[in-house]
């Protein structure tokens, strides 16, 4: 007997509702379920659609430098064939481009040239062997060495210079001073006697013992007068100023400059030695207005050698302290040298003294004698 006969109709009809109610149940939660599903999946989708774009870091390692030396090159200077093994050296160094890497320099030494002029007891052979190098400045006379950059020779030529070849002595040896000046050196000599004159000028009378005119390279005339006696001269109306001479180093200037500069230079000396030799002998011997020529020059000398073979008289000892006194405030270092003259000695140690220069005898027999300063 079947399932069927045994359940009642109504009962029947009751088990087919639950089904179909079971069954819609089930499929609506099937579709709910699938919903859920579906958002969620979608949820998931939207989020993986949002991103940031990383930050992308890069290095780059440097390459290596190709460093290339740069080739110096030396830009020789060429000079003529000196005339004397007693020429003096300049070294000259020229360099295109500045390097950080240090590259040896070969030294140039170029032979400045030689003048030769006069012969035997006035000048020897040649320039001399330079002083003090190059743009230093500097030189010796009578053994009093010097590293200044600016130097006056304050130098007497009075006529009792030819006792005992005084004048031989002290050409050879301004000649030897002037040849040993340095590159970087400003020079003037100032010559005196009664009358003071640059060297160079043109003294109307050397044997006058009354009045004298000094005429300059620009034909300006400067007068000088006697009130009576040797030690009597004084300036008459204008009074010269003396100018500075260059020995240029070439530093700083380039082609058709350096060497003008230096050819000037040396045409400056080599008249200087001409000069020495040449200028004759004046009558008198005042110390005071040479001296005072001397430091009036601009900018004031950094060392000025003097040397006379007199005395310049009784006022020999006022010259010295007021000399020397403004000397000092100028910064001026007086080198005394004394020429075979004993009288001369007391007042020239002084002028030394206060201005802390150097003081030397030259003897009879030229013998030299450094004589200490106390």
């Amino acid at each position: 007997m079947s399932l069927s006969s045994i359940v009642s109709p109504e009962v029947e009809i009751s088990l087919k509702r639950q089904r179909a109610r079971a069954t819609i149940s089930s499929l609506l939660i099937s579709i709910l379920a699938i919903v859920l599903l579906g958002i969620i999946l979608a949820l998931i989708a939207i989020r993986g659609l949002s991103f940031s774009t990383p930050d992308v870091v890069t290095y780059k390692a440097s390459s290596p430098e190709d460093n290339q030396l740069e080739e110096r090159k030396i830009s020789p200077t060429v000079q003529r064939k000196p005339s004397s093994p007693s020429s003096s050296m300049a070294k000259v160094i020229a360099a295109n481009v500045a390097s950080p890497v240090a590259i040896p320099v070969p030294e140039v030494e170029v032979p400045v040239e030689s003048v030769d002029f006069g012969n035997g007891d006035d000048f020897g052979a040649g320039w001399g062997s330079g002083g003090g190098g190059g743009g230093g400045g500097g030189t010796t006379f009578f053994g009093q060495k010097s590293s200044a950059e600016r130097i006056a020779f304050v130098i007497d030529y009075s006529a009792s210079m030819r006792q005992n070849d005084r004048v031989g002595i002290m050409k050879k040896e301004l000649a030897k001073s002037l040849g040993k000046l340095a590159p970087g050196t400003d020079y003037q000599m100032i010559f005196f006697a009664g009358p003071v004159w640059v060297a160079g000028n043109k003294i109307s009378d050397p044997r006058a013992k009354g009045e004298s005119t000094i005429t300059d390279g620009a034909g300006k005339k400067y007068r000088w007068e006697t009130s009576g006696g040797a030690h009597g001269w004084k300036p008459k109306g204008l009074r010269q100023r003396a100018e500075w001479l260059k020995i240029p180093t070439g530093k700083g200037l380039i082609g058709n400059q350096r060497t003008e500069a230096v050819d000037e230079g040396q045409n400056n000396l080599k008249q200087s030695q001409k000069i020495v030799k040449e200028t004759e002998l004046v009558w008198g011997t005042r110390w005071k207005y040479a001296l005072e020529m001397a430091l009036d020059m601009e900018p004031a000398p950094e060392v000025i050698y003097f040397m006379t073979d007199g005395s310049t008289g009784s006022e020999a000892g006022s010259v010295a302290k007021s000399i020397g006194n403004k000397a000092k405030r100028s910064g001026t270092q007086v080198n005394c040298i004394a020429m075979m003259e004993p009288r001369a000695h007391e007042a020239m140690k002084d002028l030394c003294k206060r201005t802390g220069g150097k003081f030397t005898v030259v003897e009879k027999n030229g013998k030299r004698v450094d004589v200490p300063i106390k």
